[in-house]
């Protein structure tokens, strides 16, 4: 059984992102994207992605197709050491 403080907390939303990986670019770079163009990332695509809930990782896993929409299958937790040290990029 929850208690009540943690039953406050379980309604609170927080911005969960998945991140395929990352990349620098210039400013006029990114001015110069049109529909179609490519942007490398630091990461190969059979790589797992990292799942950041409030700028913070909390997991990785694999993208997966569900009924012709992406998730993701965790497959692992960080550790909560991991999760104070990351933050967004």
């Amino acid at each position: 059984m929850n208690s009540p403080t943690l039953d406050v907390l379980l309604d609170i939303e927080l911005p969960v992102t998945v991140r395929f990986g990352s990349a620098q670019m210039t400013f006029g770079d990114v001015m110069g994207l049109n529909a179609g163009a490519l942007v490398e990332f630091d990461r190969a695509p059979e790589e797992l992605v990292e799942v950041l809930v409030n700028g913070r990782v909390v997991a990785r896993g694999e993208m997966v197709m569900v009924q012709g929409n992406y998730g993701v299958r965790i497959t692992e937790i960080s550790s909560p050491r991991e999760r104070l040290n990351t933050g967004a990029i």
